[in-house]
C-alpha cells in the first residue's frame, strides 16, 4: 500500500475516461480538468489496471464528462472489475441502453439527479431529460444493481426537494449522497451564490436521525440513517480538515493525467500515457506506471490542516502551527475520545467556520 507523506494511504483511482459530456450542468468540476476527446484506449487502461493492482489498489470509480459516452465503457468496467470493486458514476442519460450489460461488471451506480423538478433539472443541466433518467434508474435496479443519487445542493434553487430526494432513495432502496456546492470548475463563478454549507444539510437531517455514523478511510463522511431506512452520506469538502485527512483518492484525467487533488495546485500533472510511450513490452509500461503513480502520490497533500492552537478557525495548508490528524494504516481515522456523534458535534462547530 502506498502512503503519502502525511501518512494517508492511496487506496482509490477515481478514472475520467472520457472529458465528453451531453449535459451543461453549471456547476462541473470535470474532476479538475479540462474538457477534451484524446481519451486513454483500452490497451492504455489495462496497463494502469495492472499497475494499479501491483501497488494494492483495489477501488475504482469511473467518471468522465459522462462515462457511458464511450462505446466500449462495458468492456473498461470488466477490465476493472476483474481486479476489484468497481462505480461509474453518471448522469443517467444512458442507463436504459446500457444497464443489463453494466450490471454484470460493476459493484454499484452512482446516479446525479439535483432535482425532481423539470424546470429546475433543466436550469441545472441544460437538458430536459429528467424522465429518461428515472427510466434508467429503475431499470438498473431491477437488474439488481445497487444505486446511490449524487444530489449537489443549491442555496435557493433545489435546497427545498431534499425530502423529495430522499423519498425517491427510499422508494429505490437506494443510498443519498448529498454533496456541497466546491468551488472549483465551473462552480466558481456561482460559489457565492449557490454554496449551502454541508453543516446546514446535517442541522436540517439529524432530527430525522436515528443513528450517526463516519464512512471511514473516504473523507470521515457523516452518514445519517433515517428513520424510514435511508443512508444520506454527506459530502462536504470546503473548509473541512477531517475531509481531507482521510483522502484515499488520487485522480486520472481521459488523457492520462494524474491529478493528486481536485484543488490541485502543484507541479505539472505526472503523465502516464508519455511514461507507457517510452516504455516497449507489456510489463515494462506496467512498471513505467507504477513509477509515475508513486511519484504522484508523493504530490498529494491535504487542502486543510487542524490548527495546534486549538482554535475553532481553520487555516489552509500553508498555514503556521499546523498538523493533520493522521489516519491509520487501515486507512481509519479518529480523534482521541471521539465517537462518531460527539466528532460529528465538532464538525458542526468548525466546518465552514466563515459561516
Amino acid at each position: 500500500m502506498l502512503l503519502d507523506r502525511f501518512g494517508r494511504p492511496l487506496t482509490n483511482l477515481r478514472i475520467m475516461v472520457t472529458g465528453r459530456c451531453n449535459y451543461k450542468c453549471f456547476f462541473c468540476h470535470m474532476e479538475g480538468y479540462k474538457e477534451g476527446s484524446n481519451e486513454l484506449s483500452l490497451e492504455e487502461l489495462q496497463i494502469i489496471a495492472k499497475a494499479a493492482s501491483k501497488l494494492g489498489i483495489r477501488y475504482f470509480k469511473l467518471t468522465g464528462g459522462e462515462p457511458l459516452l464511450r462505446t466500449d465503457i462495458v468492456d473498461i468496467a470488466r477490465i476493472f472489475r476483474s481486479i476489484g470493486y468497481v462505480t461509474i458514476t453518471t448522469n443517467g442519460s444512458l442507463l436504459e441502453k446500457y444497464a443489463k450489460d453494466l450490471s454484470e461488471h460493476v459493484n454499484h451506480i452512482n446516479v446525479s439527479i439535483h432535482s425532481l423538478r423539470k424546470e429546475v433539472y433543466r436550469k441545472i443541466t441544460g437538458v430536459d431529460g429528467l424522465e429518461n433518467v428515472l427510466r434508467g434508474v429503475k431499470l438498473v435496479k431491477d437488474f439488481g444493481v445497487d444505486i446511490k443519487i449524487n444530489f449537489v445542493v443549491l442555496k435557493g434553487l433545489n435546497e427545498d426537494e431534499i425530502d423529495d430526494l430522499i423519498e425517491l432513495a427510499s422508494s429505490l432502496e437506494a443510498k443519498l449522497q448529498i454533496i456541497e456546492l466546491h468551488p472549483v470548475g465551473r462552480a466558481i463563478d456561482g460559489f457565492g451564490k449557490y454554496h449551502l454549507p454541508a453543516t446546514k444539510v446535517i442541522k436540517r437531517l439529524l432530527e430525522k436521525a436515528s443513528s450517526v455514523k463516519l464512512r471511514r478511510g473516504m473523507h470521515n463522511r457523516p452518514i445519517l440513517l433515517l428513520e424510514n431506512g435511508v443512508e444520506v452520506e454527506i459530502v462536504g469538502p470546503v473548509g473541512n480538515y477531517a475531509f481531507c485527512s482521510a483522502c484515499t483518492r488520487i485522480r486520472i484525467s481521459y488523457d492520462g493525467k494524474v491529478i493528486p487533488c481536485l484543488n490541485w495546485k502543484g507541479p505539472a500533472p505526472v503523465d502516464l500515457r508519455q511514461l507507457m510511450k517510452n516504455a516497449y513490452r507489456f510489463e515494462e509500461k506496467v512498471e513505467a506506471v507504477i513509477q509515475g503513480l508513486k511519484l504522484a502520490n508523493s504530490y498529494r497533500r491535504p487542502t486543510y490542516l487542524w490548527p495546534l492552537s486549538g482554535a475553532t478557525s481553520l487555516r489552509s495548508f500553508n498555514g503556521k502551527n499546523m498538523r493533520l490528524p493522521l489516519p491509520k494504516r487501515d486507512g481509519s481515522f479518529s480523534l482521541p475520545g471521539r465517537d462518531a456523534k460527539s466528532f460529528l458535534k465538532q464538525l458542526k462547530s468548525e466546518w465552514n467556520p466563515q459561516h
